[in-house]
């Protein structure tokens, strides 16, 4: 394998999974005070023209650390709308 391959696998493991603790700690305490919207509105957004960019080149490392990013990030996006929401009701 080649050593600049092993540090984009890396790379993309790590910013991928970084997001997985704070979707862990939304379903287990509901807490998202501390979540801002428009941050991750704008990540979001981000996180999808990466992907759609990884698409147009095919490019499979890209597509797939992007795709699962997008679920994550978009899953604290969605709660965070949702717990903030049904709080107002």
């Amino acid at each position: 394998m080649d050593f600049i391959f092993i540090i984009g696998i890396s790379a993309a493991t790590l910013t991928t999974i970084a997001f997985v603790p704070q979707v862990l700690q939304i379903l287990r305490t509901g807490n998202v005070d501390g979540i801002s919207i428009y941050m991750y509105m704008i990540l979001v957004s981000g996180i999808a023209l990466w992907f759609t960019y990884g698409i147009v080149l095919k490019d499979i490392p890209i597509m797939l650390a992007n795709g699962i990013t997008l679920v994550l990030t978009t899953t604290v996006l969605g709660l965070t709308i949702y717990k903030r929401w049904n709080k107002r009701s």
